[in-house]
C-alpha cells in the first residue's frame, strides 16, 4: 500500500494528485474547451430567494461544526476527515481519473517505437554470419475533427467529477459524524434521566411500603410503584445498547476500533446548542457550494464530450506514419546503409452496418441521463435547504415549549411527592405527575437533539463540510469564487 494514503485520504489526495487535486473546476471556471462542448440545453430557472425566513448573505459554512462549541464533536469530525476509509477509496478514484486524463492527452503526441535484433540462418546452404538489424517507427494522428480533443475533455470531466465526488463524500461524512455525536449525546442524556428517575422511583416505592405497613394505603399503591420502577429499569439496558451502537458507528467513521469513543461519550456532556441564526445564502450561491451539483455538471460535460467523440468516427481519420532502419552482417557496418519511409494516409468509414450510429445514439442517451441527473441534483439541493430550514425553525419552537413543560412538570412532581407523603392525594395522582415529568424531560432532550441535528442538516444542505481552501491549487488560482 502507498505509504501516503495511510496518513489520511485528504493528505493522500493532495500529495498524489498534484495539479489534479479535487475541485479543479467550478461552474464559472470551466475551461474553454469544456464550454464549447456540444450538449443539450440545460437552462434551469432558479428562485432568487428562499421561501423560508432568512437573509441572503455570504456565510462560511465550511467548518460549521465548530460553531456548536463541542470540542469532542470537533475532534471526531477532524479525525473522520483525516482517516475515514471511504474518503481514502474516493481519493484513489480521483487518482485513477487523473491517470486516465494523462493517458488521453498522450493521443496528441507522436507514438515512437524502436526494435532491434540479430538473425542467423540454419540449413545446408545457409550463411553462418549473423545478420543485425535496427529500426524505428513513428505514427501520429492529426486531430482535425476533435476526436482526441474531445476524449481529453471527457477525461477531464471525469476527473473533475471524481474530485467533486470526493468533496461531497467529505461533506456527507462530516454531517454523519456530527449527527451521530448529537444522537449519542441525546441517548446519554436520556440514560441519565432514566437513572435519576429510577432513583426517585425507589424512594417512592419505599414510601408506599411504609404507608402500607402503617395501614394508610392498600397494597395496590406498592404494586403500582413496582410496575413503574420496573418499566423505568427496563429502559436503561436499551438506552445503553443504543449508546454503544452509536459510539461504534462513530468509531468506524473515524477509522478506529470500538471502545475509546464509547468511553469518552459515557463521561457525559450537554447536547450542543446551535447558533441563534443561520444566514441563508442565495440559491445560486448555495448551488455553487454544493459539490454534488458540481460533480453532476462535470459528468454532464464528460458525457457530452463523448457524444462528439462518437461523432468523430464518421469523419475522415488522418495519420502520418514513418519508419527508418538498417541491416548488416556486421556491427561495425550496421549504419552504413539506412533506409526509411514516410506515409500520410487518410481513411473514411463507409459502411459498418449502423454500429457507429448506434454508438452515437448511446452516447446521446447517456448525455441526456447525465442532464437529468444534474437537474435532479439541483432540485434535491434546493429541497434540502427548504426542508431543513423549516425543521430547524420547528425544533427551536419545540425546545421553547418543552422547556416550559419540563419546568411545570418538575414543580408538579415536587408538590405531588410531598402531598402523597402527607396523605393529601392518592397514589394515582403521584404516578401521573411522575410520568409527566419523565415525559417532559425526555421530550426536551429529544427537541434539543432535533434542533442541533436540523442545524447540521441545514448547513450541510447549504454546502457546508468542505472548503476549497483544503486544496491549495483552487485558492491560488482564484477559481473558488
Amino acid at each position: 500500500m502507498d505509504q501516503d494514503i495511510t496518513n489520511g485520504p485528504k493528505q493522500y489526495a493532495l500529495r498524489k494528485l498534484g495539479w489534479a487535486a479535487p475541485l479543479v473546476l467550478l461552474l464559472g471556471g470551466c475551461s474553454q474547451s469544456l464550454a464549447q462542448i456540444d450538449r443539450p440545453d440545460a437552462n434551469i430557472a432558479l428562485p432568487e430567494n428562499w421561501s423560508i425566513a432568512g437573509t441572503p448573505a455570504q456565510t462560511d459554512t465550511a467548518r460549521y461544526w465548530q460553531t456548536l462549541d463541542d470540542p469532542q464533536l470537533s475532534e471526531f469530525v477532524e479525525l473522520a476527515i483525516a482517516n475515514n476509509l471511504d474518503l481514502a477509496q474516493s481519493a484513489a478514484r480521483v487518482e485513477q481519473a487523473r491517470a486516465a486524463l494523462s493517458s488521453s492527452r498522450a493521443g496528441f503526441l507522436p507514438q515512437l517505437s524502436a526494435s532491434g535484433g540479430a538473425r542467423r540462418d540454419i540449413g545446408d546452404f545457409s550463411s553462418q554470419q549473423l545478420q543485425y538489424s535496427v529500426s524505428g517507427n513513428a505514427s501520429w494522428e492529426v486531430d482535425l475533427f476533435g476526436r482526441i480533443g474531445n476524449s481529453v475533455d471527457a477525461a477531464r470531466g471525469d476527473l473533475v467529477a471524481a474530485g467533486y465526488s470526493l468533496a461531497d463524500l467529505q461533506r456527507l461524512i462530516v454531517g454523519n459524524v456530527a449527527l451521530s455525536t448529537i444522537s449519542a449525546r441525546s441517548t446519554a442524556a436520556q440514560l441519565a434521566i432514566a437513572r435519576d428517575t429510577l432513583a426517585n422511583q425507589d424512594e417512592i416505592l419505599q414510601i408506599a411500603r411504609w404507608r402500607l405497613q402503617a395501614g394508610l394505603v392498600s397494597s395496590l399503591d406498592v404494586e403500582q410503584a413496582r410496575v413503574q420502577r420496573a418499566q423505568t429499569a427496563a429502559s436503561i439496558p436499551a438506552l445503553e445498547s443504543n449508546l454503544a451502537a452509536t459510539a461504534n458507528a462513530i468509531s468506524t467513521l473515524i477509522a478506529q476500533p470500538p471502545g475509546r469513543v464509547l468511553a469518552s461519550l459515557q463521561q457525559g456532556s450537554q447536547i450542543p446548542t446551535p447558533p441563534d441564526a443561520v444566514n441563508l445564502a442565495a440559491p445560486a450561491e448555495v448551488l455553487r457550494r454544493r459539490p454534488d451539483v458540481r460533480a453532476a455538471e462535470a459528468s454532464l460535460l464528460a458525457s457530452s464530450a463523448r457524444v462528439n467523440v462518437a461523432k468523430a468516427q464518421l469523419l475522415p481519420l488522418v495519420q502520418l506514419t514513418g519508419s527508418i532502419g538498417s541491416a548488416s552482417s556486421g556491427i561495425g557496418s550496421l549504419f552504413d546503409i539506412i533506409t526509411g519511409n514516410l506515409f500520410a494516409g487518410i481513411s473514411q468509414l463507409i459502411f459498418d452496418g449502423g454500429r457507429t450510429r448506434a454508438q452515437i445514439d448511446s452516447a446521446k442517451a447517456n448525455a441526456q441521463g447525465s442532464l437529468a441527473a444534474w437537474r435532479l441534483a439541483i432540485l434535491g439541493a434546493l429541497e434540502d435547504v427548504e426542508t431543513n430550514g423549516v425543521a430547524l425553525r420547528a425544533a427551536r419552537e419545540q425546545v421553547t415549549s418543552f422547556s416550559e413543560a419540563q419546568e411545570a412538570a418538575a414543580n408538579a412532581a415536587v408538590l405531588a411527592r410531598s402531598q402523597y407523603q402527607a396523605g393529601l392525594i392518592d397514589f394515582r395522582t403521584l404516578l401521573s405527575a411522575e410520568s409527566q415529568l419523565l415525559s417532559a424531560r425526555n421530550s426536551l432532550v429529544t427537541a434539543q437533539a432535533q434542533r442541533a441535528s436540523a442545524f447540521v442538516r441545514l448547513t450541510q444542505a447549504l454546502g457546508g463540510g468542505w472548503s476549497p481552501d483544503d486544496y491549495p491549487l483552487i485558492s491560488s488560482q482564484g477559481m473558488a469564487r
